[in-house]
């Protein structure tokens, strides 16, 4: 199912109420007409399955509830990769950041409404805020 850009404000939105429930970060994000990509820091007691779930069942909820169907929207499980070194923390944002133009949507990254670039932009916001790291400046300190 491809994602029109009412489904990606809802998408937003679940995310935005899991984040304000069980507290976690997020520092980077790209939503996608097939899929989406985040950099999410879990607190305790909420891990990243419980935050995923929620996320999942909020966003398949507000989706379907306009369409006035039961929908699948969401592989049964996600790709976890943790980030160690600020250097694959910043290769990563990049990744997420760069999507959209290696999928020939856009030509820059700023282009992509659907993307947290906005924020790291000098004066930009995107429609999901990030929230800001301190990280090291050395790139191989770890996280």
């Amino acid at each position: 199912m491809l994602l029109d850009n009412q489904d990606l404000a809802y998408l937003a939105e679940a995310i935005e109420a899991s984040r304000k429930q069980l507290g976690f970060l997020l520092t980077a994000w790209v939503f996608m007409p097939d899929h989406w990509h985040a950099i999410l820091c879990p607190r305790a007691p909420a891990g990243i399955s419980a935050i995923m779930q929620l996320v999942k069942q909020r966003s398949t909820h507000a989706i379907g509830l306009p369409r006035h169907q039961s929908i699948r929207l969401w592989q049964p499980r996600f790709h976890e990769h943790a980030l160690r070194t600020v250097r694959e923390y910043l290769a990563a944002v990049e990744y997420i950041h760069m999507n959209p133009v290696r999928r020939n949507l856009v030509t820059r990254p700023e282009d992509w409404k659907w993307s947290s670039v906005h924020d790291y932009a000098p004066g930009g916001a995107s429609p999901l805020a990030v929230d800001r790291v301190n990280l090291p400046a050395d790139h191989n300190a770890r996280l």
